[in-house]
């Protein structure tokens, strides 16, 4: 399956997760316009059966298939960035993680910002660590498509008064909710 990209039209943000049960996964994706956006516009998901078993360090290999299902119910023509809850990278050679084959998989035309709770070892150049509300754990912030630095500025602005921005937190919420 292949995405198609033709002109950009309305250029929406979305953030993407998924979360598992044995072999089925439930992917959620929130649409929004602003990272500084309180509410999503829309927020879909889907149920994947017969999802492959967890290997560290090959997350993608799980999730992206569940990632490109729930994209085939949006018009990628329309998304100018996608935040993932992951590593673009893997190591610091480079290496790609969820959001590097994700980046990939669209034809490195949306830019992918990855957000992760706790560190990768072996990826420090490539991350960016922020602290958010009055949080002393940082976020792990990654980026291909756009400039880290920047990247790990609009997640710190993001909207919320605690670590995890308040999209993230209601992507996590709808993730686990009915499942």
């Amino acid at each position: 399956m292949r995405l198609k990209f033709k002109q950009k039209r309305i250029a929406v943000k979305l953030a993407v997760d998924a979360y598992y049960a044995g072999n089925k996964a439930k992917v959620v994706g929130v649409l929004f316009e602003t990272l500084a956006t309180k509410k999503p516009l829309k927020i879909i998901s889907k149920v994947v059966d017969g999802v492959a078993p967890y290997e560290s360090g090959s997350l993608y290999e799980r999730e992206l298939p569940c990632i490109v299902l729930l994209l085939q119910d949006l018009d990628a023509r329309d998304i100018s960035l996608i935040v993932i809850d992951g590593f673009v990278y893997l190591d610091d050679d480079g290496r790609y993680g969820l959001g590097g084959h994700l980046y990939e998989r669209l034809e490195r035309r949306v830019q992918v910002v990855g957000v992760a709770k706790s560190p990768f070892k072996g990826s420090c150049k490539l991350v960016r660590e922020i602290c958010r509300g009055g949080s002393k754990r940082p976020l792990f912030v990654s980026a291909v498509g756009t400039d880290l630095d920047e990247a790990a500025r609009l997640v710190k602005g993001m909207s919320g008064e605690f670590r995890l921005p308040s999209l993230l937190k209601i992507l996590d919420d709808e993730t686990k909710s009915d499942f």
